[in-house]
C-alpha cells in the first residue's frame, strides 16, 4: 500500500471516533455555565446586601449642620463656564434678554449668569 492511502484510512478512523468520544467538552462547557450563573446570582446578592447596609447607615446618620452644607454646595458650585457660554450669555444680554431668560437659554442659574456677566464687566 502507498502512504497516501494509508494516511487516508488513518484519518477516516479518527473522524469516525471523533464522533464517538469528543462529547468530553459538552460536559465542561455545562459546568462552566452553571458555576458562572452562579457566580452571577452570588454577586447581585452581594450588591443587594451592600445596598441594604448603605441603607442602614444613611438611616442613622445625624443630619448634616447647614454651615457644611453651605459649604460643600458652594465647593460643587463652582465650576468653570465655557468660553461659547459666555460669548453667548454676552450675546443675550445684548439682545436685551432679562438674567431668568438667559439663565434657561444656557442652563445655568441666575447667580452663575450675574457672576459671568459681573467678570465681563458688563454688569456691576
Amino acid at each position: 500500500m502507498d502512504i497516501p492511502i494509508i494516511l487516508l484510512i488513518i484519518g477516516l478512523i479518527s473522524i469516525i471516533a471523533s464522533f464517538f468520544f469528543g462529547n468530553f467538552s459538552n460536559k465542561y462547557a455545562d459546568e462552566l455555565e452553571k458555576v458562572s450563573i452562579s457566580l452571577h446570582e452570588e454577586t447581585s446578592g452581594l450588591k443587594k446586601r451592600i445596598r441594604a447596609v448603605e441603607e442602614e447607615l444613611m438611616i442613622g446618620a445625624p443630619p448634616m449642620p447647614l454651615g457644611k452644607k453651605r459649604k460643600i454646595i458652594a465647593k460643587t458650585k463652582a465650576k468653570p463656564v465655557h468660553n461659547i457660554i459666555i460669548n453667548q450669555i454676552l450675546s443675550l444680554h445684548s439682545q436685551g434678554y432679562s438674567i431668568n431668560e438667559i439663565a434657561k437659554r444656557s442652563s445655568l442659574s441666575n447667580e452663575e449668569v450675574i457672576t459671568v456677566l459681573q467678570s465681563k464687566g458688563v454688569v456691576t
